[in-house]
């Protein structure tokens, strides 16, 4: 087996196995008996646990940005790029159950981006300049669209975790009521929104 090749199977028992057990329910023992290989091996390539949990996060990251921002990069009506946006998410974890499950657990790797969350927020800001002109074309303040955007990513976000267990009703299916929730909220938005009543 070639470096490159030990490396990408490293790689490829490391992600079942983080996605199995989590970061800290890993171990370079586990990772190094599963890929048939010694110790050292697994340092040689990674330094360690730390750097090849790194690179698997890298790989799910970039698959997952890839999706997210061709489908909200694609052009058209604001509904129809929220349509694209939670079934690419959708897609993404049908296809790649074990990197979302990675994605979504809290990194021991510290670091501003990178992460699920700084996708999520990357995410955000395109929404964002897709909702305020929409907001200014409707006479709503401009200042709230980063807001919305932060809710709408996060209630897919939230919505594709959710579904990554129960994987039911099927994933057109949710996409069409997130869709629906989402955008016949914005649709009826109130300019000035207030409570009902009053909270302390």
């Amino acid at each position: 087996m070639t470096a490159s090749q030990r490396r990408e199977q490293l790689l490829t028992v490391s992600r079942g196995l983080f996605a199995q057990k989590g970061f800290e329910g890993t171990s370079v023992e586990e990772i190094a008996a599963r890929a048939e290989v010694s110790k050292p091996v697994v340092y040689e390539h990674f330094g360690g646990k730390e750097g090849i949990y790194a690179v698997v996060v890298d790989r799910e990251v970039q698959a997952l940005t890839h999706a997210l921002t061709g489908a909200l990069g694609s052009g058209g009506h604001p509904k129809v790029l929220l349509e694209r946006t939670a079934l690419a998410l959708l897609d993404y974890i049908e296809s790649s159950e074990d990197g979302f499950r990675i994605l979504v657990r809290d990194s021991p790797v510290a670091q501003a981006t990178g992460t699920f969350s700084s996708l999520i927020g990357d995410v955000a800001t395109q929404v964002e300049a897709i909702l305020e002109p929409q907001f200014r074309q409707n006479g709503l303040d401009t200042k709230a669209a980063p807001l919305y955007a932060q809710m709408l990513v996060g209630m897919i976000a939230l919505t594709g975790q959710y579904w990554l267990d129960a994987r039911s009703p099927k994933k057109t299916e949710v996409a069409a009521h997130l869709v629906n929730l989402a955008w016949n909220g914005l649709h009826n938005i109130e300019k000035k929104p207030t409570l009902t009543r009053t909270t302390r």
